[in-house]
Order: C-alpha cells, then structure tokens, then sequence
C-alpha cells in the first residue's frame, strides 16, 4: 500500500545536462520498495505545478532507509526539482504500480535499457544479485555524457555493455543491435528491459524469437498515481476492447501482452 512520507534529501547531484540523480531518507516508503515500481512526488508546497511527478524507483537500502532517483529534467516540475538541496524534505507517495517479477531459481538474466530507462533496471540488478543470478546489463544512450549510471552497475560489478549512438564510448550504434551481436540467447533465461518503445519492441522480438519470457517497464504520463484518473489508459494490444492503467496495472507488464509502437517498422 502506498505510503505519504517526508523523505529528507541528503544529497542530489547533476551528472549530465539534463540528468540529476536524488538521495532522500524515507525508510518507511524505503522498505516496501521493490524493482519496477515508481513514486510521486509533490514538488512543492504551493501546489505549483498541481499534480505530483512519477518517477521510477533507482536504488534502495532498506537498512539505512534511502531511496535514490535517476530523473531527466522535462518540464516545469522536474526542473524545480533540481532546486532541492541536501537538508530539505521531498513529499513522497509510494510506492506504486506492479514491479518487475522476480524468478523463484537462480537463472541467466539479460537486462537491456536505453536513456533513462535504465532507472528502474539498477535496483532490478541489485535483488537478481541477492538470488545469486547471472546478470548481464546493456545499456544505449547518446552519446557518453549521458552514461550516468554506469558507475553505479560497476559498483555492483555488474556485466555492462554500452552502446553510444556516436560511438564516444562502447559500440557504436543502437543498443538492440548490440543485443543481436553479441548476445547468445541461448544462455539467457530471461528478459527486462526499459526504455524507448521503439526499443522495446526490438527486444520483444527478440524474446519471442528464442522463446526467452521476459518483462517490460512502461513510460507514460502519469497522473494521479493510483488509477483514479485514466489519464494513462491504455490497450495492451491495438485490437483490445478494453483499457489498462499504466499506474495501477503496471508499470511493468508482460513482453508478449503489450503491442509495442515500433516505428512503423
């Protein structure tokens, strides 16, 4: 159940142009967090801008009692988000939305996330981990100014493989034609993935090709948090009669039940 608390930030720093990364205290909210779930967040307190912020759950330690976020300035309310300094309080609400589903044995896991995406994938790595999975992490942006958060997988000695569009660092390409390079699947038992749609379908694909199960984390435009609203309804296949909530059905959803935008292709 979703909790309201005062999360104390104590640091927040900038790693890119457009790129922040915050670490608040908020053990209560910190000990029911699990991979894949996203919280809401009250800018401030003049309720401008009106409606929280979403944003994906980064990084937790349930035995300090922190929370950290990955977030891309966006708009009005993530820009006054930067503006927080260490010693403040953030209003949080969460956690929220169904996570990533965690397997029951120790397995081969394939994690593939492109820009920010990634977010919601670090603290994914870290539970595999504790299950004493094999996890190998691709990870696609622009160029290399934007690998913020490849410090954090090395810290987990993480198996990381970078893609960057303009070849500043790693391959030099799109993060899913690594993905069809230099992965075998047959020694993948499973599939997460974040990131651009367009992105996802391709790893889709590949999942449905080599029969690997796997998860995906939408992004949407999310609202009220607790499917009040619909303002993130959605078909999970273009012939669906029926809608999904994006905050309350997901934000993770099954590879296989989504039809996801691929460009046309």
């Amino acid at each position: 159940m979703a909790t309201l608390e005062l999360g104390l930030v104590i640091n927040h720093e900038q790693w890119a142009a457009d790129l922040f990364e915050i670490e608040f205290i908020a053990p209560i909210v910190a000990a029911a967090c699990e991979p894949g779930q996203f919280l809401q967040l009250r800018i401030n307190a003049n309720h401008d801008p009106l409606l929280r912020r979403p944003i994906s759950i980064y990084d937790v330690d349930k035995e300090r009692g922190t929370i950290t976020l990955l977030y891309k300035v966006v708009g009005k309310g993530t820009q006054l988000l930067t503006d927080l300094r260490p010693q403040t309080y953030l209003d949080i609400m969460g956690p929220l939305g169904k996570g990533f589903s965690l397997p029951d044995n120790k397995c081969k896991v394939l994690l593939v996330g492109g820009g920010v995406g990634i977010a919601p994938l670090l603290y994914l790595d870290r539970r595999l981990k504790d299950l004493d999975c094999e996890v190998t992490t691709l990870y696609g942006v622009g160029s290399n100014t934007e690998l913020v958060a490849a410090r954090r997988f090395e810290q987990l000695q993480a198996e990381l493989m970078v893609s960057t569009m303009d070849g500043s660092e790693g391959f030099k390409g799109l993060i899913t034609d690594l993905l069809d390079q230099q992965i075998d699947a047959h020694e993948v038992d499973l599939i997460y993935t974040c990131g651009p749609e367009i992105m996802m379908a391709t790893v889709a694909e590949f999942a449905a090709q080599h029969k690997i199960w796997g998860e995906c984390s939408l992004e949407e435009n999310m609202a009220c948090g607790v499917g009040a609203c619909l303002g993130c309804a959605r078909k999970l296949k273009n012939d669906d009669v029926g809608y999904v909530k994006v905050c309350k059905d997901g934000p993770v959803f099954n590879l296989q039940a989504l039809q996801l935008y691929n460009g046309g292709l």
